[in-house]
């Protein structure tokens, strides 16, 4: 068999399948790639809400990303929830480490059900660690808020936070904006150019593990060897399917059909 491009995650798990880790390995594998993961905590949840979480000692996962780049270097790296400032710092150190390529940071501050999952402390060491090693962030609008601490309420407030925060990193932003009234627009910002990916609505409420599919997506792209607005472009497509499709299990807000192109 030809090489097969390899994606790692570093994310939570969700044992309802719907985000984090599970979420990510089913759209590595949608994308016709090999998925590896390393668990930075786990979580007792569903589609109505997260109940508890129990962390993964640091020590433990810079010994798992040890494992990895020793044996299966990833082409593409995805991040996701990081549960400490801790763990932020092991994880920023072992990437810078090895050298690590085409990054994606999702900068998970809350749940799709409204469960705050990190601390100002950890998003203080996510803005100051990990924005400097990323290739793109994709925050929606809250988590923008969060970072860049410009209140966002249209598609002038997007474009003043994508602004803020390029000129502190030299990054590209994907702010998500299905937060929006209006519409779903979203901006990609980079190299000082602002683009937009126009998008209705859609009328579904399963939307849990939007985030994390799309964020996956992207880095899947990029270990494809893809621009990033191809990257991106393609994995707004792929997660607008996947929303579309309609799956509706579990009693709260469900998951994505992630397998979507191949049912």
């Amino acid at each position: 068999m030809k090489d097969i491009r390899k994606v790692l995650t570093i994310a939570g798990s969700d044992p309802s399948g719907g985000a984090g880790i599970q979420a990510d390995i089913k759209t590595i594998t949608a994308h016709k790639m090999y998925a590896m993961n390393i668990s930075t905590a786990l979580t007792v949840q569903n589609t109505m809400g997260i109940r508890d979480t129990f962390v993964i000692p640091p020590d433990f996962i810079a010994e798992q990303i040890d494992a990895i780049y020793d044996d299966i270097r990833p082409d593409a790296v995805k991040i996701g929830m990081v549960a400490n400032d801790t763990i932020v710092h092991t994880i920023a150190e072992k990437l810078r480490e090895k050298d690590a390529k085409n990054i994606v940071l999702d900068p998970v501050i809350a749940s799709t059900s409204g469960c705050d999952l990190i601390t100002s402390d950890t998003l203080f060491a996510m803005v100051d660690e990990l924005l400097p090693l990323v290739d793109i962030v994709t925050p929606n609008l809250p988590e923008t808020a969060a970072i860049t601490g410009v209140a966002i309420t249209d598609e002038d407030s997007m474009l003043k936070a994508a602004k803020v925060l390029t000129e502190r990193f030299p990054i590209a932003v994907l702010i998500k904006g299905g937060h929006l009234v209006e519409s779903a627009d979203d901006l990609l910002y980079a190299d000082g150019k602002a683009r937009w990916y126009k998008q209705a609505r859609i009328d579904n409420k399963n939307t849990h593990g939007t985030g994390c599919a799309l964020s996956t997506a992207i880095a899947c792209g990029l270990a494809a060897g893809k621009p990033l607005t191809i990257a991106v472009e393609d994995a707004k497509a792929y997660i607008t399917g996947a929303i579309r499709a309609g799956l509706d299990i579990g009693k709260g807000r469900g998951p994505l059909l992630h397998m979507w192109e191949y049912m």
